[in-house]
């Protein structure tokens, strides 16, 4: 391991990242989510969803012509960090880089906070607050690599967030159920076409983490569980014969996929959980090496 690739990572590179990263992600939409609007777009049969369709593909590319945010509600900030073998970084100075970097954007650029305390509601207009941004760190087998995602989790979308403790005498059918519920309860309040993130198995906070995880998956990969990828395939047929459509106003585009992930789990319990992300699937990833920054998606 000792001609390995060695990351030292520069603490105010990690700020400056965290800033534009925000920025980035209000901004830009992924190439794979415009994808996933050109597919829908094609196999859309409803004139009115065909509309909506539209006028959000417009929108993604006025906010990219002009440099404006994709959508006003600069939601909550994730950062998932993932480190690599061969890292060397100083994790509380980490975690105070990104909450300035935070700051930042919102400050200078500027952007809407929409961050408050849960019982005041007083915001301090940083987009900042206990415990957001919210950090999440993981530890990947790259050597010599620090990646840095920004996911904006828009309050229209995480409201669509739900959770039940199911036991394993309901069985697979009773899994495929609450996920098919739960898209139906939430309409077009998500402002669908979705992705819709399904975690099943682990702890109830594991569960809710993985949802999450797979809401914000770009569209296109599958679940490394072939059980899940399974899942995955018949959650998305389902759902989209569900005539929501565009913005619940009707149409075979409800969703643009079903993302699935999986846990371990008790032998007494099989939680499952789902978090929906709305059309704006934004985020944006920095990816740091010895030779510097790479910024994407």
């Amino acid at each position: 391991m000792a001609d390995a690739p060695r990351l030292i990572v520069d603490i105010p590179a990690v700020e400056e990242a965290a800033k534009l990263l925000y920025i980035r992600a209000l901004k830009i939409l992924p190439d794979d989510v415009k994808a996933g609007f050109a597919r829908l777009d094609r196999g859309e049969s409803d004139a009115t969803a065909r509309t909506i369709l539209a006028t959000m593909i417009e929108n993604i590319a006025v906010a990219e012509r002009t440099e404006n945010l994709l959508c006003q509600d600069t939601g909550i900030p994730i950062y998932n960090v993932a480190i690599g073998r061969n890292v060397e970084v100083d994790g509380v100075a980490l975690k105070a880089a990104i909450g300035r970097g935070v700051a930042r954007a919102t400050r200078e650029h500027p952007l809407r906070s929409s961050v408050v305390h849960p019982i005041t509601r007083k915001n301090n207009h940083d987009s900042s607050g206990r415990f957001v941004p919210v950090i999440n760190i993981d530890f990947i087998d790259e050597p010599g690599v620090l990646r840095l995602e920004m996911i904006p989790k828009g309050s229209g979308s995480e409201n669509g967030s739900f959770l039940k403790m199911l036991i394993p005498a309901d069985g697979i059918d009773a899994v495929k159920a609450f996920v098919i519920d739960r898209v139906i309860e939430a309409g077009g309040k998500v402002c669908p076409p979705t992705i819709v993130g399904v975690g099943v198995g682990g702890t109830s906070d594991l569960c809710m983490h993985l949802a999450k995880v797979a809401a914000t998956r770009a569209l296109g990969t599958v679940c490394g569980d072939p059980e899940g990828a399974k899942l995955e395939g018949e959650l998305s047929r389902a759902v989209n014969s569900l005539g929501i459509g565009p913005q619940g106003l009707g149409g075979d585009s409800t969703a643009f996929a079903v993302h699935v992930e999986t846990a371990a789990t008790h032998i007494t319990m099989n939680p499952v959980a789902v978090n929906i992300q709305c059309h704006s699937a934004r985020r944006a990833t920095a990816t740091f090496t010895a030779l510097g920054v790479e910024v994407g998606f």
